[in-house]
């Protein structure tokens, strides 16, 4: 039963967060909400960009990693 209760009061929490934010975001002059849009859209962009750095490392250690495997095993 506390369970619950610690996850209902999360929850009412997350959503007076987010209704915090949303107002915030309303009351926000123009200039400082296309400032953080920006900011928004360029932390999207170093984390796509960094996403697609690490899922090609892991591509090229794959191909590595099986080719060794196969040169072993026609040994």
């Amino acid at each position: 039963m506390k369970k619950q209760n610690n996850r209902n009061w999360l929850a009412l929490l997350g959503i007076g967060a987010g209704a915090w934010a949303f107002w915030k975001y309303k009351k926000m002059p123009q200039e400082k909400k296309d400032e953080l849009k920006s900011k928004l859209s360029d932390a999207g962009t170093k984390l796509k960009d960094t996403v697609a750095d690490i899922g090609a490392e892991v591509s090229d250690g794959y191909e590595q990693t099986k080719n060794k495997l196969k040169t072993e095993i026609k040994k």
